[in-house]
């Protein structure tokens, strides 16, 4: 099981994200917006890097649903390895199946 600490964080750091993220969309807009002027792209990349850290989506971190485990989590299924594993023996995943040959 992972530290509740972490768990936390990782948590405060979705709520900021989807807190300022119109806010970083606008600015990426004018930084990747050709036809803008210098001083304008200048101006938004320093409103970006004012904004907190937390709130890039890429700092949040995929967490097992079930142990809060920050590595090998499956995309597909939102758990960990271990927590995957078990559930697949359990049969409470549809249509996965023990490989054997």
């Amino acid at each position: 099981m992972a530290k509740t600490s972490m768990i936390e964080r990782d948590r405060k750091r979705t709520k900021i994200a989807k807190q300022y993220a119109a806010k970083r969309a606008a600015l990426k807009a004018v930084i990747n917006n050709r036809s803008a002027a210098p001083e304008e792209v200048d101006a938004a990349l320093t409103a970006l890097q004012k904004l907190p850290r937390d709130a890039s989506p890429t700092r949040q971190q995929r967490r097992c649903r079930i142990s809060g485990r920050p590595h090998s989590v499956y995309r597909k299924f939102g758990l960990g390895r271990n927590k995957l594993r078990e559930a697949v023996m359990r049969g409470d995943v549809p249509g996965v199946v023990k490989a054997s040959w």
